[in-house]
């Protein structure tokens, strides 16, 4: 018996360990495919709210924010790139090179969500999360993130428009303060059935043993 399963996958564009969490997730997803049917939801949460036009430089940034030394966010990156290369994710081996503000990118995922297609929300944020650490393309660049919705197969126009307006800032601003006012200070945060917390870019074994320990409590008490 297939198990429907409610997934919000609570991140940030510029989060490398949100793509490594995704890549492990839909390995995880497939693995359990006819047992687990995922309705799967993509969550805004921003690690650098307060970012202003143009961004920072990376290396600053983390020195900045964590105190790490450029040796220390290069044996980071390295691990942060074998990890991807195990989900299939390929991180640029010379880093992002700048941070951006993701706000405008988390206003058009909530537009995919509200009036894409079925699987169209879940290729924008795949998409976005390659023009940002594939390619270390600006995040903040609209022409960027229309080309991202053009790779998901959305209406490129009508993403111009809702870029160009203040369209849903009022919508992400409202799931943020939900998510952080429900204690999630730290992504990738996957919540199953708005009740069961998985934290961290897990390994997709991770994923697996408790998506299938919930859907089976769940076969249990139908």
């Amino acid at each position: 018996m297939t198990s429907s399963l409610k997934i919000d996958f609570v991140s940030d564009v510029s989060c490398p360990w949100c793509a490594v969490g995704l890549g492990a997730l839909e390995q995880a997803l497939a693995r359990l495919d006819g047992v687990v049917q995922a309705d799967l939801h993509f969550q805004p949460f921003e690690l650098n709210p307060q970012m202003g036009p143009g961004g920072q430089d990376i290396g600053e940034h983390l020195t900045q924010k964590y105190g790490s030394t450029p040796e220390q966010q290069r044996q980071i990156r390295e691990t942060i790139r074998q990890r991807g290369a195990e989900v299939g994710f390929t991180f640029n081996p010379e880093g992002r090179g700048r941070i951006w503000n993701t706000f405008d990118a988390h206003r058009l995922l909530h537009w995919a969500e509200l009036e894409g297609a079925p699987g169209q929300q879940r290729a924008l944020k795949k998409a976005l999360l390659a023009a940002c650490h594939t390619r270390s393309e600006a995040m903040e660049s609209h022409a960027v993130l229309l080309a991202c919705a053009a790779e998901a197969g959305l209406d490129v126009e009508r993403a111009r428009t809702v870029l160009a307006s203040s369209a849903f800032a009022d919508d992400v601003r409202e799931r943020e303060q939900f998510f952080t006012s429900h204690g999630i200070h730290s992504v990738p945060a996957v919540i199953i059935n708005d009740r069961h917390l998985i934290s961290g870019g897990q390994p997709a074994e991770v994923f697996e043993r408790a998506l299938r320990q919930i859907a089976e409590g769940q076969g249990a008490q139908a």
